[in-house]
């Protein structure tokens, strides 16, 4: 018999990523419509601090998986755990957000399992008493609603930022239940880990982004970008076509083969609008475009456009932003 819906908690150095919380909430409306508990699932060293808190965010149980095996991420150790804790347990679903890390594991959790997987989902509904996810087809140019009726566990992967975080209970705390984790045989070696330092939000889960494209006519421009994320307090990004110059580095880029990003605000300046790119940031809830070609791809999508020069436009946001803010 199934038993409860499974949220992978994703982390790292003790921190919790905000997908986590959203699919907690989405987890917990759908546990209680199922009638089925809420499962959070946490591998890793040193982890256990976290646990109790996850109830707040609608967890009724945590599966602390620690291990010295699993101090860091490795698609080996944390798949083999991750697999064999479900075929114990036989969970009805595991959600997973759509990171770098939940792309990769999903896939390796569900090969191991022998179910199917819905990747890149924008949404989760429960419908006729199961789940159905949408989903993006054809580079974000049409969405489509799809379930496993016959699978299980149902496992998808969501994007951060499409779900809210809500029905917070302060205080609320969840049974936390120690597993000695089956790792299994790793092949992966992690000789080292290059950070990068910076105040502003992570890409995947800034409210506000503010990207720019070819039309910034070298990195030395992005100064301007930047002024006005720190103004927002949004994240900066760039286009393929940005990244492909040696303008930003490959951790910047929003698109299909970047990042995929769902922000509140996204700020498109000087980026002619790809499909690649569109693909990245498509269901982002309000789009501005920057741009002096009002033939741009970019306006086809964009809920405000700007036709102009952006080096002339962007620091007049930045100004009139600061003035907002101040007041």
């Amino acid at each position: 018999m199934a038993k409860g819906i499974w949220v992978y908690v994703e982390q790292r150095d003790g921190k919790v990523k905000k997908v986590t919380y959203e699919l907690l909430s989405a987890g917990r409306k759908a546990a209680d419509s199922l009638g089925e508990e809420l499962c959070a699932v946490l591998p890793g060293k040193g982890v256990a601090g976290i646990a109790p808190g996850l109830g707040e965010y609608g967890a009724d149980k945590v599966y602390v998986l620690e291990s010295d095996a699993l101090e860091q991420y490795t698609t080996d150790g944390y798949a083999n755990a991750v697999a064999a804790l479900a075929k114990e347990k036989e969970p009805s679903a595991i959600l997973m957000g759509c990171t770098v890390t939940g792309r990769d594991l999903a896939a390796q959790v569900a090969q191991k399992l022998g179910t199917g997987l819905l990747t890149d989902c924008t949404d989760m509904a429960l419908e006729n008493g199961q789940l159905v996810f949408t989903r993006p087809i054809y580079a974000g140019k049409a969405f489509v609603k799809a379930a496993c009726p016959e699978a299980r566990p149902v496992m998808a992967t969501i994007r951060p930022n499409v779900l809210a975080v809500e029905g917070t209970q302060a205080g609320r705390t969840a049974e936390v239940v120690n597993v000695t984790p089956n790792a299994g045989d790793i092949r992966q070696i992690i000789k080292d880990t290059v950070l990068q330092v910076s105040t502003r939000p992570e890409l995947t889960e800034a409210d506000i982004i503010v990207s720019g494209g070819r039309g910034m006519k070298g990195p030395e421009n992005f100064k301007i970008l930047e002024d006005l994320a720190d103004v927002l307090g949004a994240a900066v990004g760039a286009s393929r076509a940005a990244v492909d110059a040696g303008w930003k580095p490959h951790s910047f880029q929003v698109g299909q083969t970047g990042k995929t990003v769902s922000p509140v605000v996204y700020i498109a300046c000087g980026i002619s609008g790809a499909i690649q790119h569109l693909a990245g940031m498509s269901s982002s809830k309000c789009i501005v475009a920057v741009n002096k070609d009002p033939e741009a791809n970019i306006f086809k999508v964009a809920d405000y456009g700007i036709v102009g020069d952006l080096f002339e436009i962007v620091p007049l946001l930045t100004e009139e932003f600061k003035k907002i803010m101040a007041s």
